[in-house]
C-alpha cells in the first residue's frame, strides 16, 4: 500500500474517530464513557494533525513554512473562538453539548466536498540507509517538541501565576485570553512574513527572542498589567515556533517527511506531558514562581537545538 493511500485512509478514519469521540464525550452519562470519549478524541485528533501536516508538506513543498503558518492561524482562531462558542451554547436550551456538534458537521461537510480530490503525491522516498532521518532532522524535531513544551507549561499553569499577582481566580483565567490573542496575532504576522522565501530561520530566532522577553516580563512582574502584557508578548513569540520549526524539520527529510512528521509528533506528545508534570512537581517543592524557572532552560535548549539543527549535514536549504 502506498504512503499516499495510507495517509488518505488514516485521515478519514481519524476524522470519523474524532466525531465518535466527541459523541461519547458529550452523550456519555458515566465517567467511563466520558473518559473513553476523551481518549478517542485525543488519539484521533493527534492522528488528524499528523496526516494534515504531511499532506500540506507534500502539496506545498518549498512553501511548507507558509502553508503551516497559515494553517496555524486557523488553529489559533479556533482556540480563541471555541471557549466563546461553549459559553454561548451553555446560555441556550441546548447546553454546552451542542458546541461539539459544530466540528462534526464541519468535518462531514469537508468530506463531502473533497472526498474525490486526490492527495498530492509525495516526493520520491530515499532507499536504504538514505531513508534514515538525518541528524539535522532529529535535532529540529527536538526543537519542535521543546517549543511545544514551553507553550503548554504556560497553558497549564499560567493562570495560577497570574493569580499570584493579585488577580482573583476567575480574572486570571479570563486574562489568559491575552496569551491566545498573542498567538493569533503572531501567527497572522508569521503567515504574512513567510510569503517571501528565506525567512524561516531568521523568524525563528526573532520568535525565540520575543518569547524570552515576554516570558521574562510575565514571570518576574509582580503587577497584573505587566504580567498580562508579558503573557501577550510571549504568545506572539511562541506563535510561530511550532509551524516554522516543523517546516524546517520536514525540509530536512526530503522524500521522508511522513516519518519525520510522525517522530516529531511522538516527541512533542512526550514533552507536552512531561514538562508540565515536572513543573507541577517542582511547584510542590519550591513554589510555582521558582518552578517556572524551567521555562528559560527550555527556551535556551530550543536555541541550542536550532543552532545545531541548521548547521548539521542534512540541514534544510533555502530557508
Amino acid at each position: 500500500m502506498s504512503v499516499q493511500l495510507l495517509v488518505s485512509q488514516a485521515s478519514r478514519v481519524a476524522s470519523a474517530g474524532a466525531s465518535a469521540g466527541a459523541g461519547l464525550f458529550t452523550a456519555g452519562h458515566t465517567i467511563a464513557l466520558t473518559m473513553a470519549g476523551a481518549v478517542l478524541l485525543g488519539f484521533a485528533g493527534a492522528t488528524m494533525l499528523t496526516c494534515i501536516q504531511a499532506i500540506l508538506s507534500d502539496r506545498h513543498g518549498a512553501q511548507t513554512d507558509r502553508a503551516l503558518s497559515e494553517a496555524n492561524v486557523g488553529a489559533a482562531a479556533c482556540a480563541v473562538l471555541a471557549p466563546l462558542l461553549l459559553g454561548l451554547c451553555q446560555a441556550t436550551p441546548a447546553g454546552w453539548h451542542a458546541a461539539f456538534g459544530l466540528p462534526v458537521l464541519l468535518l462531514a461537510g469537508l468530506y463531502l466536498r473533497y472526498r474525490h480530490q486526490p492527495l498530492p503525491a509525495p516526493a520520491g522516498r530515499p532507499a536504504g540507509r538514505q531513508a534514515r532521518l538525518s541528524l539535522s532532522c532529529w535535532l529540529l524535531a527536538g526543537l519542535v517538541a521543546v517549543c511545544i513544551a514551553v507553550e503548554f507549561c504556560v497553558v497549564y499553569f499560567g493562570a495560577e501565576l497570574l493569580a499570584a499577582t493579585g488577580l482573583r481566580t476567575a480574572q486570571a483565567a479570563t486574562a489568559m485570553s491575552g496569551f491566545y490573542l498573542g498567538i493569533l496575532g503572531g501567527r497572522v504576522g508569521g503567515a504574512y512574513l513567510t510569503r517571501r522565501a528565506g525567512r524561516t530561520v531568521p523568524l525563528l530566532w526573532a520568535s525565540l527572542a520575543v518569547t524570552a522577553a515576554g516570558f521574562g516580563l510575565f514571570w518576574l512582574a509582580g503587577q497584573p498589567v505587566l504580567a498580562i502584557a508579558g503573557l501577550f508578548l510571549a504568545g506572539a513569540g511562541l506563535a510561530n515556533l511550532y509551524p516554522l520549526s516543523l517546516a524546517l524539520t520536514l525540509a530536512a527529510a526530503p522524500g521522508n517527511g511522513d516519518a519525520a512528521n510522525a517522530r516529531t509528533s511522538l516527541l512533542g506528545g512526550v514533552l507536552v506531558v512531561a514538562a508540565p508534570y515536572l513543573l507541577g512537581r517542582l511547584a510542590d517543592q519550591v513554589g510555582l514562581r521558582l518552578a517556572f524557572g524551567i521555562e528559560p532552560v527550555l527556551i535556551g535548549l530550543a536555541a541550542l537545538l536550532l543552532a545545531a539543527g541548521v548547521t548539521r549535514p542534512g540541514r534544510p536549504g533555502g530557508r
